[in-house]
């Protein structure tokens, strides 16, 4: 691109003319709010001198007097009247828009959060709690965005988002909360009729359910056999595009699938669910939040990334770290179930 040399007296006119303007209608506001040169080179923190030749010159450039000036006092003219009414709105919105600029980085929390998230982990873990969120920060509203395609930070106006599975996105900030637990589960009357798998080798001999991601792929399952991934895409009768969904179909004995432990905590502390190849479970996958730089970050998203953090972690989602541990002495157990029983020895 090439600029024409008459471009340029033009250009530094603009700049110079918006300088002046500006520097005068501030000194204009401050006059008539002051009521003299002298209170309003005060407020300024300039000389009256400055004061004086600022409202000079931006009544040079609209070709009008604005004030009355004597020895003893300084009134608005009818134009510097009007120019008042239709300006000082003006000032003051600018003046303001600074002052809250610097308040988001140091000041009290406030403003609106643009927050996405899967559905599921959204709708089970993040969703309850907004309401204790905003009990300690009343000022800052939640816009929170459920969908399971990825989300661009830029286009969709996002400031935050959860994210699970691996991140390969290295253009954006994330830290991890918990480690995403996937495991196989089951209905109590899916055990008694069909048993439960012990090898990853089994699961083809069972009604397995499928989840259709959010790109339209069906997701496949991970297990961790002898330190190496391997991955299962069953032949399922049934698929949905919902998690929670395809809990309600194991929940119903429809079949087995493998879910979230977010998902499914507290079906298994009740008892209602039960697990299988729990140690086989993947190891390398987690639930982050996300954002785009630590720079210049506002208040109200520092506290929302401390508080969601904190409280998360302090939630019960773990709950394959406690099969686990039950290793060692499940082996030894033998469960009386046999292979109707919960598969936690490593046959």
């Amino acid at each position: 691109m090439t600029f024409s040399p008459s471009l340029g007296p033009p250009a530094d006119a603009l700049a110079a003319s918006f300088a002046t303007t500006y520097a005068g209608v501030v000194a204009f506001i401050a006059v008539v709010a002051e009521g003299s040169f002298a209170r309003a080179a005060d407020r300024l923190g300039i000389g009256r001198s400055a004061v004086s030749r600022n409202v000079q010159k931006l009544e040079g450039q609209l070709s009008v007097r604005l004030f009355h000036r004597t020895t003893r006092s300084t009134t608005l003219t009818s134009e510097g009247d009007m120019f008042y009414a239709s300006c000082h709105s003006g000032v003051d919105q600018i003046v303001q828009a600074v002052e809250e600029m610097r308040d988001l980085r140091n000041g009290t929390p406030r403003g609106q959060l643009r927050v996405a998230s899967a559905v599921g982990f959204g709708r089970k873990v993040v969703a309850p709690l907004l309401g204790k969120f905003q009990a300690a920060y009343p000022e800052v509203s939640v816009d929170l965005i459920l969908g399971d395609k990825p989300v661009d930070f830029t286009s969709d106006r996002v400031d935050i988002a959860f994210r699970n599975g691996r991140l390969e996105d290295a253009q954006i900030i994330a830290k991890q909360i918990i480690p995403m637990q996937m495991m196989v589960c089951a209905a109590r009357d899916y055990r008694q009729t069909h048993g439960l798998p012990t090898t990853v080798d089994e699961l083809p001999d069972h009604e397995c359910i499928n989840l259709r991601t959010g790109l339209g792929r069906i997701s496949e399952w991970e297990f961790k056999v002898d330190g190496k991934v391997q991955r299962f895409l069953p032949q399922a009768r049934l698929t949905y595009n919902d998690p929670e969904l395809v809990l309600r179909a194991v929940l119903d004995g429809k079949g087995i699938a493998q879910m979230p432990g977010y998902l499914i905590c507290d079906s298994l502390a009740s008892g209602t669910l039960v697990p299988c190849l729990v140690q086989h479970a993947p190891d390398d996958r987690g639930h982050y939040i996300c954002y785009q730089s630590r720079q210049h970050m506002p208040t109200r998203m520092r506290v929302f990334i401390d508080f969601m953090t904190k409280e998360i972690r302090a939630s019960d989602l773990q709950c394959a770290t406690n099969l686990l541990e039950r290793l060692p002495a499940a082996a030894h157990e033998r469960h009386a179930y046999g292979n109707n029983g919960i598969s936690l020895s490593a046959n």
